[in-house]
């Protein structure tokens, strides 16, 4: 029997925080408790706040709370080429269409709209959907426009995804940390639109190498956050149009800050580092997080 496989996939784009200590620990106790293995992944696509520095940081952080990990590591910088694949997979099947809007442009778009009374349509985390204009560019225009240098980004066409679905998305959500239980979760991948899935410098986004990767390293069990809960729609459809295997979830609880709002790597002062510089130990942060 094969054992299961977790993993803890932070991004080295600052400090881990308490946040994050919750979520490798948990990791590490369910993969424990399941006779698991537990990987680590930078995910590292964002190349210009991710940095050496902040990657250093996270193995030293894991390290003082005694969190060990398989080797190798995999860095998501050094494998572009899975995501190219995938990419081009989704534009050979018509699934992708470069959109040129700027951000300036989207926003402009919405006051328009809601200037007249009605509201836009947002998805779970708050953004405005986007507008769908250059879905309906010309094959010929698309050409011009990405030959004559203009900046896109590839955006999944949310609706056609849809239409090639046989039957309704679900995936299998553990109720606890001990497994004792699940639920099925119907996705709604709809609520996000037509989200992006690469941009022209990068081909990939968070959604494309998340699910790419987790099949390629054969996750089983992926263990994060709340606040990912809802994105689990549209990486189940990626799934399913990509013909990917599908991970059972478990979104634990958030660690919110004075404000109520979950940490953020910008509070200093939840750093890991920043504790351990001020003498706090590997067990007064476990129990600082109710471990």
């Amino acid at each position: 029997m094969t054992a299961p496989v977790f993993r803890f996939a932070p991004s080295p784009n600052g400090e881990l925080h308490l946040g994050h200590a919750l979520s490798a620990l948990t990791n590490r106790r369910m993969a424990d408790r399941a006779s698991g293995r537990l990987l680590l992944r930078i995910e590292d696509i964002d190349l210009t706040r991710c940095t050496p520095e902040f990657e250093a940081g996270i193995y030293r952080d894991l390290a003082w709370l005694g969190l060990a990990w398989e080797e190798p590591v995999r860095r998501q910088s050094e494998h572009f080429g899975d995501y190219e694949a995938a990419l081009q997979r989704l534009r050979r099947e018509e699934l992708v269409y470069p959109a040129f809007m700027s951000r300036g442009e989207i926003r402009a778009a919405i006051v328009e709209h809601e200037a007249g009374g009605a509201k836009w349509p947002r998805d779970p985390d708050g953004a405005p959907l986007y507008p769908g204009t250059d879905k309906r560019l010309a094959e010929s225009e698309r050409k011009r426009r990405i030959a004559a240098g203009a900046p896109f980004a590839w955006r999944l066409d949310a609706e056609a995804a849809a239409a090639r679905l046989e039957s309704p998305l679900h995936w299998r959500e553990w109720t606890d940390e001990a497994m004792t239980a699940s639920d099925e979760i119907a996705a709604e991948p709809g609520q996000w639109g037509d989200v992006v899935i690469a941009r022209r410098e990068i081909p990939t986004s968070y959604h494309l190498a998340v699910v790419v990767d987790d099949a390629l390293q054969g996750v089983s069990h992926v263990v994060r956050g709340r606040d990912l809960y809802f994105a689990t729609s549209i990486q189940r459809l990626l799934q399913q149009i990509l013909g990917l295997p599908v991970p059972s979830y478990f979104h634990h609880r958030l660690v919110l800050g004075p404000d109520g709002r979950k940490l953020s790597k910008s509070l200093r002062d939840t750093g890991l580092a920043a504790l351990r510089a001020a003498g706090e130990t590997p067990d007064t942060v476990r129990s600082r997080l109710g471990l």
